[in-house]
């Protein structure tokens, strides 16, 4: 069964400013952002990877991209992928948010949050470990490494779903901005390889010189 890299996209200027971006359009990597992504793709470069995948949203794209050119792979856009659904939350200030009570629901209790005009935690869970499952079964063989660029809370989503981690201690988790966790998939359990780490990485084979 495969080996999942499950990727965060780089850097962009609503998380810079402290402002939750959800699924707005027109968010694109900033100059830090831009970085990270070129130096994912060159601490991956000789990593085999078969597939990449990527939530279509700009920030997640422009992340893929270093990748993408380095393997000479296309990009599958696949929208079950997206950020959470934050609703009327879109384009708020954290700062803001962090003094309404409904934060230390989110914070302490998210199962039983849902976002305004948004989605539940729940539901988030449930639509990201749908399409990694299909992504699984697609690439079955053994060993196999794919490639999946997307964001923060669905993957600490995903990590919690493989290990069987109560959804409530999902905060508890760290992902970083350009970082990679990942996890192997066997066919009746699953291990969390890597968390949260940033390139360059001294854990992946080296090609062996002629």
């Amino acid at each position: 069964m495969p080996v999942l890299l499950l990727i965060r996209h780089g850097e962009n200027n609503y998380i810079k400013t402290g402002k939750m971006a959800g699924r707005l359009p027109g968010v694109h990597l900033n100059d830090r952002g831009q970085k990270q992504a070129e130096a994912l793709g060159d601490a991956l470069k000789d990593v085999p990877i078969k597939a990449i995948y990527s939530s279509p949203l700009e920030r997640a794209m422009e992340t893929a991209s270093p990748i993408s050119k380095s393997h000479k792979l296309s990009i599958i856009q696949e929208p079950d992928l997206m950020d959470t659904n934050v609703g009327k939350w879109q384009g708020k200030s954290w700062k803001v948010l962090r003094l309404t009570n409904a934060w230390k629901v989110v914070q302490n209790s998210p199962s039983r949050f849902r976002f305004p005009a948004g989605e539940s935690f729940p539901e988030t869970q449930m639509r990201i470990a749908n399409v990694l499952e299909r992504i699984i079964q697609k690439h079955s063989k053994p060993q196999a490494i794919v490639a999946v660029v997307f964001h923060a809370d669905p993957i600490k989503l995903a990590v919690s779903h493989f290990l069987g981690l109560p959804l409530d201690h999902f905060q508890r988790l760290a992902c970083d901005t350009g970082s990679l966790t990942i996890i192997h998939a066997g066919e009746s359990n699953a291990h969390l390889v890597k968390l949260n780490q940033r390139p360059p990485f001294d854990f992946f084979p080296k090609k062996k010189k002629p």
